[in-house]
């Protein structure tokens, strides 16, 4: 089908507007990425998509599409890997899931977070990972490497899969997101049999983990989450999605799930852009045991949740245990030493 008649059938207007079929949502990522969509023909399709809202099945085949372009990083199949991309930005928080990455990748989690720093207005990760001196700069082949040995590795989208960084670029000029936003959270770039999803979208919340279902994940969390980024509150009831073996079940987490006492918005307030030092400090020193309370106890439950997700654990409860185990023990402050120090694949330069 041509791409003007792709727009047309999306593009009708309320109550006459079609969802594409699997094949049609295929055909229309294709002509996107392979520029065969003139800039007209781009825009239009990105509004109309937005203003429809996308199904699960274009979602799923439209994420399927676009995984087609680069290959998949080769990771060790006997890694416990977690895929967890953070594409949000934050305004209002400061970025709990880094740590608690770090923490689960030290109890033996392998967690590949890959990124875009380019939402106005609100830094992403990448920015505090380079703080904490962590690369945030790596090839495909040397993030695999990281994850192979060392358990974590960042990877821009940028550098991982150009195309869906470009269309990415195009929220600056649209003003709005597009459908490539949630393509980016679903592309898995190591195929990893677990995937931990946050969102903010409400519309997104069940079509993202049907979409799953739909792309053949075994194992997955999709998160109502802290600034859309896939993070347990410390100071409200979350909603989850839990994806496993094919069913989906509702979940409500709390804190008191943990054991823990229910914090306030303070305990979990974020930096401005210019202080992702004093940031990066923070999640220093809760990975060192040099700080208690609320910021440690917020860090600890999204660490139990990464090992859950990694089948580390059996139960949020007991990923809990585990994570307080890595930072009080010093598994975790070992962890980020390792991950500051000459990347793997560098050194044998």
């Amino acid at each position: 089908m041509p791409i003007q008649d792709i727009i047309a059938k999306i593009a009708k207007g309320p109550k006459v507007s079609k969802d594409l079929t699997w094949e049609e949502s295929k055909q229309a990522i294709k002509a996107l990425i392979e520029g065969a969509a003139t800039p007209a023909q781009v825009g239009a399709f990105l509004i109309a998509m937005r203003f429809k809202s996308e199904s699960v099945t274009e979602l799923a085949a439209m994420a399927a599409a676009a995984r087609q372009y680069v290959p998949p990083l080769a990771v060790s199949r006997d890694a416990a890997l977690v895929d967890i991309p953070s594409y949000a930005g934050k305004q209002d928080t400061f970025h709990a899931l880094i740590a608690a990455s770090i923490v689960a990748a030290s109890a033996g989690a392998t967690v590949l977070m890959h990124g875009y720093d380019g939402v106005p207005g609100r830094p992403g990760s990448a920015g505090v990972l380079k703080a904490l001196g962590i690369p945030i700069d790596f090839e495909p082949r040397m993030a695999t490497e990281e994850l192979n040995r060392k358990g974590f590795a960042y990877l821009d989208i940028g550098l991982y899969h150009p195309p869906v960084y470009r269309f990415l670029e195009m929220r600056q000029e649209l003003g709005v997101r597009n459908v490539f936003h949630p393509i980016a959270r679903l592309l898995n770039p190591a195929r990893a049999a677990s995937q931990v999803v946050g969102l903010s979208h409400p519309p997104h919340f069940e079509k993202t983990v049907e979409a799953l279902r739909m792309l053949g994940c075994p194992r997955g969390l999709v998160i109502r989450g802290v600034e859309g980024d896939p993070e347990l509150s410390l100071s409200a009831v979350t909603r989850v999605l839990e994806l496993r073996n094919e069913r989906i079940a509702p979940l409500g987490v709390a804190p008191k799930d943990f054991g823990v006492p229910s914090g306030s918005t303070r305990e979990m307030a974020g930096f401005p852009p210019a202080q992702r030092d004093k940031e990066a400090d923070l999640l220093r020193r809760i990975l060192q045991n040099k700080t208690q309370g609320g910021p440690r106890d917020w860090v600890l439950m999204n660490a139990a949740m990464v090992l859950y997700a990694a089948g580390k654990s059996e139960s949020l409860a007991a990923g809990y245990l585990m994570a307080r185990s890595a930072i009080e023990e010093g598994a975790a402050a070992r962890k980020l030493d390792d991950l500051v120090q000459e990347p793997v694949a560098a050194a044998k330069v």
